[in-house]
């Protein structure tokens, strides 16, 4: 099982960027997928969850009208367009597969946010 992810770097305040993640040998389509974070000193966070069937998203009262996550399981991808991008969003961006008791992870991406 693999999560890759990418998109990460260094933006100003209000900027935007676009993470993605691939997925690979395991069936994506059914599995939620999820983007978390964790920045230096604290606990990694829920940012946002979109449901298998991507119908049904849910979002951090943080991040709720910033961020935008979607996917495309044509494509075993996931997304966060993240848009007026604040310094509190720095964080390491980690990609998530979930089903039942089954967790997965990604490596992880870095997103800073400085003038």
């Amino acid at each position: 099982v693999q999560l890759v992810e990418s998109g990460g770097g260094l933006v100003q305040p209000g900027g935007s960027l676009r993470l993605s993640c691939v997925g690979s040998r395991f069936t994506f389509s059914r599995y939620d997928m999820s983007w978390y974070r964790q920045a230096p000193g604290k606990k990694r966070e829920l940012v946002a969850t979109v449901a298998s069937a991507g119908g049904s998203t849910n979002y951090a009262d943080s991040v709720k009208g910033r961020f935008t996550i979607s996917r495309d399981n044509p494509k075993n991808s996931v997304y966060l367009q993240m848009n007026s991008l604040k310094p509190e969003d720095t964080a390491v961006y980690y990609c998530n597969a979930k089903r039942n008791w089954v967790d997965y992870w990604g490596q992880g991406t870095q997103v800073t946010v400085s003038k």
